[in-house]
């Protein structure tokens, strides 16, 4: 069940790396869900939080790994292709996180995602490849499709994002 207001809800503030992984017009996603909201569900790009110390491009492939099973050298990464700040609400915490990211292009390949921890299978419902004119609906980053076609320059910066199952609020205010 939602928390009654946004104020309930613990901040969680964090670094963040993610990928866009390209087969051709292909792009992989995760699907991903709200354990509070029964039948939710959104599209999102593999990555996560940033350890300590940890470079971003070393964070973007690790979580490539964990999540997606593809192996990749970090310095193979193109990019930073667009940072931007998101607000994530859920149904019982929200998510300020400072994201970064990057573009890989690679043969397809079926995804393996045994890497997940035991947080993020309860809320992974899929991984899939779609093609990107045809995105499902709540696929986040929203500029998808425009990120994907990055041919090299400086990142675009999104700005600050909400991407949310529950609004954030007043809750940063």
């Amino acid at each position: 069940m939602p928390a009654a207001s946004s104020t309930d809800r613990p901040i969680r503030r964090r670094a963040a790396a993610r990928t866009i992984v390209l087969a051709g017009d292909e792009v992989l996603l995760q699907g991903d869900t709200d354990p509070g909201i029964p039948g939710s569900r959104f599209w999102q790009l593999p990555g996560g939080g940033v350890d300590e110390a940890e470079p971003l491009r070393a964070a973007a492939a690790r979580e490539l790994v964990e999540e997606t099973g593809l192996s990749v050298d970090p310095d193979a990464l193109e990019g930073p292709v667009a940072t931007r700040l998101l607000l994530r609400g859920y149904s019982d915490r929200i998510l300020l996180q400072h994201e970064t990211i990057f573009l890989v292009r690679t043969p397809r390949f079926e995804p393996e995602t045994s890497g997940l921890t035991v947080a993020e299978r309860s809320r992974h419902v899929a991984t899939g490849w779609f093609r990107l004119r045809d995105l499902p609906p709540l696929t986040w980053p929203a500029e998808l499709a425009a990120l994907a076609a990055w041919e090299g320059g400086d990142p675009l910066d999104l700005g600050v994002v909400e991407e949310s199952t529950v609004p954030v609020g007043d809750a940063l205010r």
